[in-house]
């Protein structure tokens, strides 16, 4: 091999080398205008938060042993979600939901049937609550005692969840979801609830 052969080999790494760095140039190009151009759609389109409304909640029983100061509790809630969205899809993911009183949970959580939800649409559940001898703290049973005989209680049902938004053929990545329902109940001295009113549910997202 001559000196000027070994000169032409010896200069096809340099040009190969330049060949990958203008390639690799332009697949980041690519990477930064698609990620501009999803970036750009979600500042346009700014998805709002879906809204959750109690609509009815039945208390079927709620029961507090003296001694132990254990709560027993079955509820039936109706709760509805919106998408407020008119180009946004939401895909609930997880969602669970249960009863609060006073911070403390009363029943175990139930898992809601997700799935996709679409631009402007609504979905309703109607879940079982379930309690069985949660142990309450010694002020929170005085609490349940004293709120049943003033015949007003206030429940908090409570959702803790993961959602996906949905722009086009384009889904975001997961997104944690706190929904916060207030419940109104009057309660005889028979002890029987009676859910007041429909009621609006703070969101975070």
């Amino acid at each position: 091999m001559s000196f000027k052969d070994c000169g032409d080999y010896g200069g096809y790494w340099p040009w190969r080398h330049k060949v990958f760095r203008r390639l690799f140039a332009c697949f980041l190009c690519l990477i930064i205008l698609v990620l501009f151009v999803i970036l750009v759609i979600w500042l346009v389109l700014r998805p709002s938060k879906p809204e959750f409304n109690l609509q009815d909640a039945t208390v079927v029983k709620f029961d507090l042993s003296d001694p132990n100061s254990r709560l027993s509790s079955i509820v039936q809630i109706t709760i509805s979600s919106h998408n407020p969205n008119d180009r946004i899809g939401i895909y609930y993911d997880h969602l669970d939901v249960y009863a609060d009183y006073k911070g403390q949970q009363i029943t175990a959580a139930t898992v809601l049937p997700t799935g996709y939800q679409g631009h402007n649409d609504f979905s309703v559940w109607s879940p079982y609550l379930y309690g069985n001898a949660v142990p309450l703290a010694h002020y929170l049973a005085v609490a349940v005692d004293q709120d049943e005989s003033a015949g007003f209680m206030l429940i908090y049902f409570k959702i803790d969840g993961r959602l996906r938004w949905k722009v086009g053929t384009w889904i975001s990545g997961t997104y944690h979801i706190d929904v916060s329902c207030p419940a109104f109940f009057t309660v005889n001295s028979s002890k029987e609830f009676q859910f007041q009113k429909t009621t609006s549910c703070s969101v975070d997202v």
